[in-house]
Formats: C-alpha cells, structure tokens, sequence
C-alpha cells in the first residue's frame, strides 16, 4: 500500500514521510560488507583461477588497488551530499547538468540489477547442490523472499542482512582454516604463487582483474542509504574504510588457501568453488559449508535490491524519474514501488543471462560510474568548494580513481 497525505502540518501542509535514520557505523558496515562479501568471493574464485591461474590472489590485489582510490573519493562526495542517489547528486553537483545526473542514476540502478541477478544464479548453484532442485524455481523462490524483505522496513532488512553477514564472513574464515590446517595440499605449491615480473601470464591476471573486481563492489552503495545513516558525515567514511579493509584481507586470504587446497584442473571454472575445500571432508562438514555459502550468496541479493530501490527513489524524489517511484509504504515507510520493481527486473536478467556475462556487464557499468564520480570529485575541488565539516582526500586521489578505473573498462572491453 502505498502513502497518501493524511496529516498536516500547521494545518494546510501534508506531512509527507521521510526515510528513518536508524543506521549506526556497525550496522553501515555490515550492510557494506554483506554486499561486498558475498557471490564474488563464494562463486567467482574459480572464474578467477581460470583467467589466472595460480595467480589469481594477484588479480584480487589489482582490484582492491583500483576500488581504493575510487573509495576514497566516495567517502569525501557522501560526507558532502549525504543523499540516496549518490552516484547522480556527485555528478550533477561537479557539472551542472541534470541529464548527465539521470544517466549515471539510471547507470548505477543498473549496475545494482545486474549484480543482483549474477548473485542470484551463483546462489541458485549453491542451493541447488543442496536441494537438488530447478535453478529457476530456486531463482524465483531467492528473489521473492529478498523482495519481501527489502519491503520489510529499512532497519530490519539491514539487521538481517547483518546477521548473514556475519555468517558468511564466518565461512570465509573457515575455509581459510580448513584449507590451511585440516585439508591435504592439492593445489599449487605456496612457491609458485609469486609471478614472474615478466611475461605472458600478466594478460590473464588482467584480465582475471575484471571478474576480481566484481568482488568488490559493495561499498558505493553504503552511500545510498545515507538518508537512513545516523550522523552519515562521520559514519559513511569509516563504513567504506572498514567495509574495503576487511574485505581485502578475506579476499586474499581465502584465495591463496584454496589456490594451495584445491587442485587447479578442479578449481578452474568451477561455479562453487569454496565447496572443492571440503571435498573429502565429513559430509556434516560438507552440508554446513554449503547451507553458509547459500545463506552468504543469497544476501547480496537482499542488499542490491535495498540499494537500487533507494536510487530509484532518490531520483524520483529529485524529479529525475517518474513520481510514483518514490512512494513510499504507509507501514514500513520504504519504497515499495520501487522495491517490486526491482524485484521483477532482477528475476527476469537471472532468469535468462549466464552469470560470467552478468558479472562482466556489473564490473563495466560500476567502472563507467566510477569514472564520472571521480570526475565530478575533481570538477567540484577545482572550484574549491568551501565545506567545512566533510571528510576530504587529496586532490591526486580522485585523479588516480578515474586514470585506474579507465585502465580497467578499457581492459574489460578488448
């Protein structure tokens, strides 16, 4: 059900509902981390490894390098305009131009939707190693119920996703243990994990780089909640910090353990890979790996669809897109239109695009989004725009954001 004005204001104005905010810096982190932590890391390892090779713990390192400077540039533009729509206020801020404005809003809902989808299918091959059911009546049931949860209310649906959140970091921790201290060394041998400084190698590391990238994407959508963030000047910049950190670490730390746990000829391609640590684990082992690796895949999608739905709604808001799509429900005071539209759209790319091509088309919108923020980062600083209270980076830092972010799309699209 969606709102309609039914109390005043001073007697003559309609009290239109805002967004709550609720989100703390524990719980803004937790939401960064559940997006980022999740399909890239659990399901993209072994597309990795096949672009890579035993070097793939490389390409997970160039991408944290790449996303860094690009983090660092959102952490001053959301401490400077904390609204959802993030992406789309940074741009038309640093150009003036309304349109351009729309075309990276719509380009960052995308980004959201494709992902979505690719963490959808990757959670559906989880699942249904587990239950043996259809991939698309597993990707049907996935999207409805992270639909309704998103529709839920903003503080629950990121208190859930908190909760899996943490289980899933608890996975990544357990098969970094399991691959080091229980499991047989099947896979590379730890000296060949360095590459030469020289050779043909480096084009597949790369290029590995691309799928790697996937992996991080997460943080910039902390800044689209900030309308829902507590004190969001403090709290966004130490979100992004924490949320890039600590996903870096897990990320190299779980690559490198299965890349010694799990023979290459297995791990290469493999659409589960975490699962190949415990092959020859109990099957209690093996059965509570791979519940986790659902429950971990299946929360970024819940946390896509909070995002694009308040991107949506941020640019309805603004004028930017048609009005209904900033209604919000009268219960739960989220954007219930947008919500469910977001849910159709995600059901329908999962339900018909293969999930290398969706995490490829993700990589190459968010890179182009990156590109334009840095941008703007850098039209907005030569202006020399007074604000006292905002976090602030140096000016090289949004200058290597866009050089990087540019080497990267051009490297996805040869």
């Amino acid at each position: 059900m969606s709102i309609k004005p039914t109390m005043t204001l001073q007697g003559n104005a309609p009290a239109a509902p805002t967004l709550r905010r609720s989100l703390t810096l524990p719980l803004l982190t937790l939401y960064g981390l559940g997006v980022t932590v999740g399909a890239g890391i659990y399901v993209l390892i072994g597309m990795t490894a096949a672009e890579a090779g035993p070097y793939a713990w490389v390409a997970f390192l160039l991408a944290a390098v790449v996303v860094g400077f690009t983090a660092f540039s959102y952490a001053e533009l959301a401490t400077r305009y904390p609204v959802s729509a993030g992406e789309s206020a940074y741009v038309d801020a640093g150009f003036g131009r309304a349109n351009l404005a729309a075309v990276v809003g719509i380009l960052v809902a995308a980004s959201g939707l494709v992902s979505a989808s690719a963490i959808a299918v990757g959670a559906s091959y989880y699942l249904g190693g587990l239950t043996g059911a259809p991939t698309a009546a597993l990707v049907v049931g996935i999207v409805a119920t992270m639909g309704l949860l998103a529709w839920w209310g903003i503080t629950q649906s990121v208190m859930v996703a908190g909760i899996i959140t943490l289980i899933e970091i608890f996975g990544l921790i357990f098969v970094i243990t399991w691959a080091m201290a229980l499991s047989e060394r099947a896979g590379v041998p730890a000296m060949d994990l360095v590459p030469p400084l020289q050779g043909s190698h480096w084009a597949g590391i790369v290029g590995a780089t691309v799928l790697a990238f996937f992996a991080f994407i997460g943080f910039e959508d902390m800044v689209n909640v900030a309308e829902e963030v507590e004190d969001p000047r403090r709290t966004i910049p130490s979100a992004i910090i924490y949320t890039l950190v600590i996903a870096t670490i897990l990320y190299l730390a779980t690559c490198i353990a299965v890349l010694l746990s799990v023979p290459m000829e297995a791990l290469a391609g493999s659409t589960a890979p975490l699962t190949l640590v415990f092959a020859d684990a109990p099957d209690a082992v093996q059965l509570g790996f791979a519940a986790i690796a659902v429950v971990a895949t299946v929360n970024g999608v819940l946390i896509q669809m909070i995002m694009v739905s308040r991107v949506i709604f941020g640019m309805a808001d603004r004028g930017l897109l048609p009005a209904f799509f900033a209604r919000l429900s009268v219960r739960t005071r989220t954007p219930s239109v947008a919500t469910a539209f977001v849910a159709l759209c995600i059901l329908g790319l999962s339900l018909f695009l293969p999930i290398e091509r969706l995490a490829e088309w993700t990589s190459q919108i968010v890179l182009s989004v990156f590109v334009s923020v840095n941008l703007a980062l850098i039209a907005i600083k030569r202006r020399a725009e007074p604000a006292s209270d905002h976090f602030s980076v140096p000016f090289l830092v949004p200058v290597f954001g866009t050089f990087t972010s540019i080497a990267l799309l051009a490297t996805s699209l040869l």
